[in-house]
């Protein structure tokens, strides 16, 4: 099973960003999302950003996971 978890972009260093969801702070790659900017939201999945995500949903989404863990 593959899972990807919603995060915010906080910087961007290149081809890496850091991103964070709650407490969770990660280096990412984003070569595969040439247009994201700081504050976007993307899916995460392994160490890459996959998919650039409408804000509202990716809040309502980590909302979700908020609630089962």
């Amino acid at each position: 099973m593959c899972l990807a978890i919603p995060m915010k972009i906080k910087k961007i260093e290149g081809e890496f960003a850091k991103v964070e969801s709650g407490r969770l702070i990660r280096q990412i790659n984003i070569e595969m999302l040439p247009n994201i900017a700081v504050g976007d939201y993307v899916m995460v999945h392994a160490g890459f950003a996959i998919e650039k995500l409408d804000p509202e949903k990716a809040k309502e989404t980590l909302k979700i996971i908020n609630e089962i863990y």
